[in-house]
């Protein structure tokens, strides 16, 4: 598999995974009686879905093109691949770790492995730019 098929597969995942989260707001939008916005305290199930929904996309979407891009750039398609699948895990983690009572080991894992992606893809793009 090349650095593209690799980097295609994790984002791919990711797509899956990005569903299932808009899912589960449907779900939690459909239990609450919540047409738009979170429905108050009283409702803590449908506010964990929405910002577990926001956060993967807030993150996912610019590590992907930053990752493409680096891919595109010249980056060791190896070291790419890596990256995208490390996203994949970090965001299974977060998801996971959401649903659990916070502070918890499983969403700090996720969300520092995910702002690693991101900034080691950033200085990638900057490095592969100049």
């Amino acid at each position: 598999m090349n650095g593209f098929h690799g980097l295609l597969a994790s984002a791919g995942v990711l797509g899956g995974l990005f569903a299932l989260l808009t899912a589960n707001v449907f779900s939690q939008r459909f239990k609450a009686g919540v047409k738009l916005g979170t429905g108050g305290p009283e409702h803590q199930a449908l506010l964990v879905a929405v910002r577990t929904h926001a956060n993967f996309a807030e993150y996912v979407p610019l590590c992907l093109l930053l990752l493409a891009g680096d891919l595109y750039g010249g980056a060791p398609s190896g070291l790419v691949v890596k990256a995208g699948w490390v996203l994949v895990a970090a965001r299974v983690a977060h998801v996971v770790g959401m649903q659990l009572p916070a502070p918890n080991k499983s969403r700090a894992a996720g969300a520092l492995l995910t702002l690693a992606v991101l900034v080691g893809a950033s200085l990638e793009a900057v490095y592969l730019a100049i």
